[in-house]
This record gives C-alpha cells, structure tokens and sequence, in this order.
C-alpha cells in the first residue's frame, strides 16, 4: 500500500498570516484571520456578529467581507477546498497520486474543524466557487485516466460521495462491529475502483422482479396504504382457483 502523500508535496500554500496591530491600529481583516477565527468557535451556532466581537472588530468592517452566516459559510469553504486542492494539475502519469493528495488533505481538514466533515456529506447548498473548482480539478483527474466525458463525471460522483460519508463515519465514530475505519484501506480500494467503466452488467433480475412485484403491490394498495377490496377479491379468488 503506498504511504501517505508528504502533506507539503503540491498543495497550495496558505496566505500569510495577517500582521500584528500596534497599538491604537484598527485591526486588519484578511480571509484567512476571519475564517481562522471561525473555526475556533461553534459553527452551528456563530453568527457574524459574534465573530466581529471575537475579532475585536466593528459589525460593519466585517459586513465587507461577509453579510450573513451563509456568505460566512461559504468563505469557510473556500478556504478549507484551497488547503484541500493540489496546487498542481492531475496528469495522466499522476492521476491517482494526486487524487491520494487531495483525499489525505480532506482528511486532515475536515476532520481538524468539529462537524464540518459530517456537514459536507449531508445534503444542503454546497458553495459552487469552492467545490465547483474541486469537482472540476477531480473530473479532470479521471479524465487523464482515459475515462470518457460521462463516466469521468459519474467517478466524481463515486469519489465525493464515498470520500465525504467515510470522513463523516469517521468523525462520529460510527460503531459497524468489529475494528475502527481504516482511512488508508478506504482509500486505496476506492482508487483501486475507479475510474468507472461504460462496461458494467446491468441489474440482476431478481431484484428486477421484486421492484415489479413492489409496484404491482403499491397499485393495489389505497391512499392509506391498504390493499383495496377490489385488489383483495381479485387475490382470494386466485388463490381459490389455483
């Protein structure tokens, strides 16, 4: 199995950290010093005017750069896709190396921020600017593995969703029996899969034949979900005839 990717190997560098306030200097706001306050607190709960006050600031000097908690939410996100992204571009020779950085970078920062991985594998409005770009960048990478248009965007779909809900368990610690999730495992087996083919058996008829007969159910079922008369006659006399 190959080791984990040195965490300083192509992923893009954070901004500098914003200089000190002398004294009777307003404080200086920058991306990275408001989203860095953030995930000090509670981000279920912090609204921006508390974090104005954690930041020693003015509710209007922070409106500059957030208005609400989505817009606060959002900035969050593009921070943490930023840290998350290989600073290089997938290419054929490294897809499945670079994809191996970005998902021990996700490791590392969804799970440094309480909550955050098990809120990204939930449904709700993902900021299109950060993950945008992080589908983009994943898409490209199994497209330099030669999948096609279509199958390189149904491996995203594969990649995020198992990347997210795996980061998720781990973070509630989700109790399956036997030994903890191992991360590494998970990972190489998933790369292993993909990306996905065109090639694939279609679905089994058993389960074909039991969707059927659960529709057929339903049909007959009333608004209440109750077999109708009519559909229970029509059972009781078949039955006596067979």
């Amino acid at each position: 199995m190959p080791p984990r990717p040195d965490a300083s190997s192509g992923n893009a560098d954070d901004a500098a950290q914003a200089p000190r306030r002398g004294r009777g200097r307003p404080a200086v706001l920058s991306r990275e010093r408001i989203v860095a306050a953030a995930l000090e607190s509670n981000l279920d709960t912090l609204t921006v005017r508390e974090l104005a006050t954690k930041l020693g600031v003015r509710h209007g000097a922070l409106y500059h750069w957030v208005a609400d908690r989505d817009e606060l939410l959002d900035l969050v996100s593009q921070v943490i896709v930023d840290r998350v992204l290989p600073a290089d571009d997938p290419r054929p020779e490294q897809w499945r190396d670079w994809l191996r950085r970005l998902a021990w970078s996700a490791h590392d920062e969804f799970l440094a921020v309480p909550g955050y991985a098990t809120r990204t594998s939930q449904p709700h409005r993902h900021n299109q600017e950060s993950f945008g770009r992080m589908r983009t960048q994943v898409i490209k990478a199994f497209t330099a593995a030669g999948a096609s248009p279509e199958m390189a965007e149904q491996s995203f779909y594969i990649f995020a969703t198992s990347l997210f809900s795996c980061l998720s368990a781990i973070e509630n610690s989700v109790d399956l029996g036997g030994s903890d999730v191992r991360y590494d495992v998970f990972l190489e087996t998933l790369l292993r899969g993909l990306p996905a083919r065109d090639e694939v058996p279609g679905r089994p008829a058993s389960n074909r034949s039991w969707a059927g007969s659960s529709a057929a159910r339903s049909s007959a079922a009333g608004p209440s979900g109750r077999q109708s008369p009519k559909a229970s006659r029509s059972a009781t006399s078949g039955s006596a005839g067979s």
